[in-house]
């Protein structure tokens, strides 16, 4: 007897145009689960299930395992979720087609060298002498595609992390905006920005930005600066701007051995970042190298109360659940940061922002504890509208924040 509004697993196969026996492996692989089995276990399929099949299908294509496509597909597929989803699967699209152009070009360049027309009007060629380094950059290059599925969920935690606090920071100024105030930019100023993530320190104050100052955006990954890249490009240059005073350049290194002179910079930027680092000390000693003896470093941290309500919500739910593999503010906070930055720093003063949030809406909580470094991933997706029904039941959750900015002079004043 057919059921009305469903369509059985070879009729919804026939939609997607899919064969039935890949509806039954991702039903296996807990992928896509059925929205109706009857007593004879029989499996039914509705149109609300097929924007899940065609986003398993565009993130198998784009190359990503079985457990990044659980991972990155948990939860209902509102139309918030989907769009996000969507932004964000555009995104990688981009990056595959700029780096197949770059190896098209490499190969290019390749072709070009190994064979030379000795005599045009003779039609003979010589075989020019092998550059091994340009075989050696496109092999990396052919490779890259493999760190595109890490740089697209680095870019969609990121956008998640973010969002949150936006949303729902009682402190309305913003934190790239406080941040960007507490720099104290002038004309004339070189900038190095480490970790610049997304650019958003820029984007979101890029009127303020004095004339004839010079931004260097760097982060140790290419997808990372790429991001930037596109989102400053993005914005129309402001009228009183003066056509090619684009003040942004791009690079990518690692902080612990940055690729500049002695006193090249005014000012290093560090959001969030020295806690990431292996060896904080050398980091640090690389920061003082490339700043001017009049410069400053200004490096943002959190303390051991931030975000604290998050981690007791979800180990509540599943006392299993670690939203990270360590903590981050005890390798650098706000408790033990200037002890750190002392030895470097002879001047160090810290500025807090005052902050905190009242969410409202279980939807951008959920998709923060997602993008947690840790193993939250593993206890919540099979659970994940019990999780939902779970937040949902604490709202307005108020959420503590405990987050500043050290700024550190090279000499005292």
């Amino acid at each position: 007897m057919a059921l009305k509004g469903y369509y059985s697993s070879g009729q919804f196969a026939k939609l997607a145009d899919v064969s039935v026996r890949t509806i039954r492996f991702y039903d296996q692989q807990n992928l896509l689960k059925p929205s109706y089995v009857n007593e004879k276990g029989a499996r039914f399929y509705t149109d609300a299930d097929l924007p899940r099949l065609q986003q398993i299908l565009l993130f198998k294509y784009l190359g990503f395992s079985l457990e990044d496509i659980r991972q990155m597909t948990v939860g209902d597929l509102d139309p918030e979720n989907m769009a996000a989803s969507l932004k964000m699967q555009k995104k990688l699209v981009r990056d595959r087609i700029e780096l197949e152009m770059v190896v098209e070009e490499s190969i290019q360049e390749i072709l070009d060298e190994l064979t030379r027309t000795a005599d045009p009007g003779s039609g003979r060629v010589h075989q020019a002498p092998i550059n091994w380094q340009k075989m050696l950059d496109l092999i990396h290059l052919t490779g890259m595609e493999k760190s595109l599925s890490s740089q697209y969920k680095n870019a969609s935690n990121l956008s998640a992390r973010i969002a949150l606090h936006r949303l729902y920071g009682t402190n309305r100024e913003g934190w790239f905006p406080w941040l960007f105030s507490q720099l104290h930019l002038r004309a004339g100023m070189r900038v190095l920005d480490l970790g610049c993530g997304d650019g958003a320190l820029w984007t979101e104050n890029r009127k303020k930005i004095p004339d004839g100052i010079r931004i260097t955006l760097s982060d140790i990954s290419d997808g990372m600066v790429r991001d930037a890249r596109r989102a400053i490009e993005a914005i129309k240059p402001l009228p009183e701007k003066t056509p090619g005073e684009d003040p942004f350049s791009f690079s990518t290194f690692d902080c612990a051995a940055i690729p500049f002179q002695d006193s090249t910079f005014d000012l290093v930027c560090a959001n969030h970042v020295l806690f990431y680092c292996e060896d904080i000390p050398r980091v640090l000693q690389e920061v003082r190298r490339v700043l001017r003896p009049s410069g400053t470093f200004a490096c943002s941290a959190y303390g051991k109360r931030h975000m604290r309500e998050i981690t007791d919500l979800v180990q509540e739910f599943d006392s299993h659940i670690q939203l990270s593999r360590g903590r981050l503010y005890e390798k650098f906070g706000l408790e033990n940061g200037e002890s750190i930055l002392t030895p470097v720093f002879p001047k160090i003063i810290l500025h807090r922002y005052p902050d905190g949030l009242t969410v409202t809406d279980s939807q951008p909580l959920i998709e923060y504890i997602l993008s947690c470094h840790g193993n939250q991933n593993q206890y919540l997706i099979d659970r994940f509208r019990e999780f939902r029904s779970f937040v949902e039941a604490r709202l307005p959750f108020q959420i503590t924040k405990d987050a500043g900015l050290f700024l550190c002079q090279v000499r005292e004043k």
